[in-house]
């Protein structure tokens, strides 16, 4: 019952969000004991498939999915729902370049009371220091998290990669990430911000 509680509040929530950078729900409902959500068929393939396949990511391609990411959570914070599983998975590359954000399902609205303090939602790799330790979160984790995802598409490296669960969580907690320019050295951007408005 909790569970089925939350995908109802939820996937209400985000079917509230309409901007051309986050996915578009239209109906929720049962078929039978079976809850269902309707949403838009999309084509093209997520971030982390395009990841596995493409080492070297030009500046611009990074910019351009940054800036269209970006505009999407902007608009989903300013309607008070947080995603807090910002990844690479759930980044959708169309294949006119449009990038949708999918997957709202550990989303949370602000307002709710439903996600109890030390809750741990999201996936590591990409979570906030904040939401590892179970502090009350904003739109600012989800902005971390694309920072993350940012950084790995220009490395080719998560910011924090340990040997075992407690020592990544130390590590995203305690320590700053190894520098872009040691990682990627010499290389240049060489794109213009004005031609990705």
């Amino acid at each position: 019952p909790q569970l089925r509680k939350r995908f109802y509040t939820e996937a209400r929530s985000a079917g509230n969000l309409r901007h051309p950078n986050i996915i578009t729900i239209f109906d929720l409902g049962e078929d039978g004991q079976t809850p269902f959500i309707v949403m838009e068929l999309l084509q093209g393939t997520d971030l982390k498939s395009m990841m596995q396949n493409e080492q070297n990511w030009p500046f611009g391609k990074i910019l351009n999915i940054a800036i269209q990411s970006a505009k999407g959570l902007s608009f989903a914070h300013q309607k008070g729902i947080v995603h807090r599983d910002i990844k690479p998975a759930n980044i959708f590359i169309c294949q006119d370049g449009i990038v949708k954000i999918l997957d709202f399902g550990v989303a949370h609205v602000l307002s709710s009371t439903m996600t109890q303090a030390g809750m741990l939602l999201g996936s590591l790799g990409y979570m906030a220091p904040e939401q590892i330790i179970g502090e009350k979160v904003d739109g600012r984790v989800d902005l971390y998290s694309l920072g993350v995802i940012l950084y790995e598409l220009i490395t080719g490296v998560k910011p924090f990669v340990e040997k075992d669960i407690t020592s990544t969580i130390q590590a995203i907690i305690k320590n700053p990430p190894v520098p872009i320019g040691k990682i990627r050295e010499g290389q240049q951007a060489t794109f213009s911000v004005a031609a990705y408005p």
